[in-house]
């Protein structure tokens, strides 16, 4: 069974800067990690920041956007997640998610669009 591993999560004051990481494990070729999404407490999971399978084209929430770059390497299967000026607003759970399939050029933004879920890496912002 394939599984998403992330890495990269932790506590760092605010303005400062954390890179998340995301590679399947088992059967690494059989999905693509496209997407991120985040979650705190009480609220319902949201996307982050998605990247096509050939790595060229990105979406990014308002939120992030100039802060925050997605990006893919596909030697390695394996997607990031910089993230810098950091806000404590951005404190969450940090999920990768993965699709089994992908037109090389499109990048997808609803929950359902993924079939595999990382664990979540916790990432914290103090003021």
């Amino acid at each position: 069974q394939v599984q998403l591993v992330e890495s990269g999560g932790g506590l760092v004051q605010a303005g400062g800067s954390l890179r998340l990481s995301c590679v399947p494990s088992g059967r690494s070729s059989s999905i693509y990690p496209m997407g991120w999404f985040r979650q705190t407490p009480g609220q319902e999971r949201e996307l982050v920041a998605a990247v096509s399978r050939s790595g060229t084209n990105t979406y990014y929430t308002d939120s992030v956007e100039g802060r925050f770059t997605i990006s893919r390497d596909n030697a390695k299967n394996t997607m990031y997640l910089q993230m810098n000026s950091l806000k404590p607003e951005d404190t969450a759970v940090y999920y990768c998610a993965a699709r089994p399939d992908s037109a090389s050029g499109a990048y997808y933004r609803m929950k359902d669009s993924y079939a595999t879920w990382g664990q979540g890496t916790q990432v914290t912002v103090s003021s």
